[in-house]
């Protein structure tokens, strides 16, 4: 029989879980300021008045600015995987996902997940122009996203739910497109009816919407 285990020998463990849970905490406050004073507004200083943390608390936690938006961005994308990706990729293959990825998106920027929108699209214009690894990071997101919605895509035309004719690639590029639009314009102007128009040039494009008498196929 193993030895009993010394209880103190699981304090560490315990301790790394509160830091992870308090690391996390304070990476989704991060996110939420990022999307209104910007990746680059982002400092230790509004950060600690912002979580009541002491900027000697958080040093420990980040190093330095760039290591701060460094997991600002992982902790966003974090969010968005769990509030977008995974819940759409519960959906059956195909066509369903395709519609559920963009549907996901659209009800994340209902519930104001972050108070400026998504993300990543007020990230990717802000960093656009500064070369290095923080834009880098939005980058390979923003390509992953939108790979995403291809081979979702992609798989739609194979199961013969979109024409043979479609271009997986352009398809991706529409719907994005759609999506950061939609992004914009509720940030803008924080009126619903933009998102169900979004919603409804989705569904148009896929198929799901009959175009000359707008009802719905589906």
């Amino acid at each position: 029989m193993a030895a009993d285990t010394n209880p103190q020998d699981r304090v560490p463990r315990r301790s790394r879980t509160d830091g992870e849970r308090t690391r996390s905490a304070i990476l989704r406050t991060a996110a939420s300021l990022a999307t209104v004073d910007g990746l680059e507004g982002l400092s230790i200083g509004n950060l600690a008045a912002a979580t009541g943390i002491s900027k000697s608390g958080l040093y420990a936690h980040f190093g330095s600015k760039q290591e701060l938006q460094l997991a600002t961005v992982d902790e966003a994308e974090r969010i968005l995987d769990a509030e977008v990706v995974q819940p759409a990729l519960a959906a059956q293959p195909g066509l369903a996902q395709l519609v559920a990825v963009c549907e996901e998106f659209l009800d994340y920027l209902r519930r104001r997940v972050f108070p400026g929108g998504c993300f990543f699209a007020a990230a990717a214009l802000e960093m656009g122009t500064r070369a290095g690894p923080v834009k880098e990071r939005i980058a390979a997101f923003q390509n992953e996203f939108v790979t995403l919605l291809r081979d979702i895509a992609g798989t739609a035309v194979e199961q013969h739910e979109l024409p043979a004719s479609e271009d997986p690639d352009q398809l991706a590029f529409e719907l994005y497109g759609t999506l950061l639009a939609a992004d914009a314009r509720f940030v803008l102007h924080e009126d619903p009816a933009v998102l169900d128009l979004a919603r409804q040039i989705v569904r148009r494009r896929l198929g799901l919407v009959d175009s000359s008498r707008h009802t719905e196929r589906g």
